[in-house]
């Protein structure tokens, strides 16, 4: 998938999930998404737009998979979020079958993936969440 690279500026967590909205449109209907930023920059809260706009939960449906490490969302699944956060070897996220999943036809969104970068194409999409002035957000999506 190529995609411009794109920076976006939100200075609120409602305009973070209307921009994952937006977003939504532009991201592949398959494969892999790998979400970058700290601890409470946002990534959670743009996946609901995001899934919202799939059609796949509800805002209130969608919570961080930090400790499940996976959730899905619709019925058959069209979003994946994964948080590989709590790992610590490729081995480990080998073990948690993420190859099926990206297989299957839904949008895999990886929060920490940037960790474990031999297992993903160079090419793969990449939304990257920074802290701005205040409680502004920069989000910039690239092709990877």
């Amino acid at each position: 998938m190529s995609l411009p690279e794109q920076t976006f500026v939100t200075a609120s967590a409602e305009e973070t999930i209307a921009l994952g909205r937006q977003l939504s449109a532009l991201l592949p209907e398959q494969g892999a998404v790998l979400l970058i930023g700290n601890l409470g920059a946002g990534k959670t809260t743009l996946v609901k737009g995001i899934a919202e706009a799939r059609g796949a939960a509800s805002l209130e449906e969608v919570s961080s998979p930090t400790f499940p490490l996976i959730h899905e969302y619709g019925d058959p699944p069209r979003v994946f979020h994964v948080d590989l956060y709590r790992l610590e070897t490729e081995r480990e996220v080998l073990t948690l079958g993420l190859d099926e999943l990206l297989d299957r036809r839904a949008l895999t969104l990886i929060e920490w993936g940037e960790r474990f970068p031999a297992l993903w194409p160079k090419a793969t999409p990449r939304i990257q969440i920074d802290y701005a002035d205040g409680d502004q957000r920069r989000i910039t999506l690239s092709a990877g």
